[in-house]
């Protein structure tokens, strides 16, 4: 009985006991702070998405339309590439001075015919100028009024390329000139740069600048005996509308 303690019957000192630690209570006031900055970086977001969203939609729209109008269009025209043809070539005189084999004297007519296969669609030939090419150089070219083309319809058009002009020959180059001499039959090229405008019923498109080659035009000296019995076979051009 000796571990027992004794009973207190006083009162007791020891330290005191705190009080219970009181909750505070925190209130967001609505439209200020940190929740305010927020809710106007968020409004701002979205509405930048919102805005590119609708560019987007607006692009995608405007293509898809003009595609669909582009179909249409093509439905009713049915665009075809205007045809070229030279359909006749005359070389009256094409030789190299005896003291001078550098200049070159050249006669030479050309005509060509210009087909327009479409039905509801007509051309502007606001600039042709035709060049005369031999040995991959040009020794003469010549200017074509303006004129306008129909629908379904087929010109015909004659050049004459009239004059001298000094002409740099290799030794390949000449040894063609006295080969062709010799045949009485001449290997030229000709080309076309032209400044030309469609039209679709009252509709006139911008300016195209087409080029067209006309390539190996064997073109028989009218002097030439050696010729004789030759003719001139029509040569239907590339027409490149880049």
């Amino acid at each position: 009985m000796g571990d027992r303690q004794p009973y207190l019957n006083g009162g007791y000192y020891g330290p005191s006991i705190p009080p219970p630690a009181k909750t505070k209570r925190r209130y967001n006031t609505p439209g200020f702070g940190c929740c305010c900055f927020s809710c106007i970086g968020s409004c701002l977001r979205c509405c930048g998405c919102c805005i590119l969203s609708l560019i987007c939609n607006i692009l995608i729209a405007v293509a898809v339309i003009l595609g669909i109008a582009a179909f249409v269009l093509w439905l009713i025209f049915r665009p075809n590439a205007v045809k070229f043809y030279v359909t006749d070539a005359n070389l009256n005189r094409f030789s190299l001075d005896s003291n001078n084999n550098s200049n070159l004297h050249y006669d030479l007519d050309l005509n060509f015919t210009i087909r327009n296969p479409n039905q509801r669609i007509g051309v502007y030939y606001d600039e042709i100028q035709v060049s005369g090419y031999y040995g991959d150089q040009r020794f003469g070219s010549v200017g074509i009024s303006p004129f306008y083309q129909g629908h379904k319809n087929t010109t015909v058009i004659g050049t004459k390329i009239e004059g001298q002009n000094l002409m740099v020959l290799g030794d390949g180059a000449r040894a063609d000139v006295k080969e062709d001499e010799k045949a009485g039959v001449y290997r030229i090229d000709a080309k076309l740069r032209m400044s030309v405008r469609f039209k679709f019923w009252v509709i006139k498109l911008w300016k195209f600048k087409p080029k067209i080659k006309c390539d190996d035009l064997k073109i028989p000296l009218v002097s030439s005996n050696s010729s004789s019995g030759f003719k001139f076979q029509t040569i239907k051009c590339d027409f490149d509308l880049s």
